[in-house]
């Protein structure tokens, strides 16, 4: 078992909770009224359950609301975000599985921060 790792970014921030060659798990944490880039990895799929708040889920252009208790799976090479909608902070466990884990494989479409 990994230590946690906690990374800071402009919409909130994420902690790795663990990390092995075949998966990696993170805690993220959404702040009100901010929202991922939209982004797909190639070379990884995610899944996502939501433990505390509401947001909005986008997976290729198509809107999903969500909160407490539900689970969205994203395949490798969709497109995907998910904003905040609530009052109080968003927080979501990602499983991520696949061949590689690393931050590079996010491939930004649009971004409120103007990342690349």
């Amino acid at each position: 078992m990994n230590h946690i790792e906690k990374v800071e970014r402009p919409w909130g921030c994420f902690y790795v909770i663990h990390d092995e060659n075949q998966y990696k798990l993170k805690r993220i944490e959404l702040k009100s009224s901010e929202r991922i880039s939209y982004q797909y990895h190639n070379k990884r799929s995610e899944s996502w359950t939501i433990v505390q708040g509401t947001g909005i889920v986008t997976i290729n252009e198509n809107d999903t609301s969500v909160g407490v208790g539900d689970t969205i799976v994203i395949a490798k090479k969709e497109k995907h975000r998910i904003k905040n909608n609530g009052s109080k902070i968003l927080i979501f466990i990602e499983v991520q599985t696949g061949s590689y884990f690393g931050e590079d494989d996010i491939i930004r479409i649009k971004d409120d921060y103007n990342r690349k």
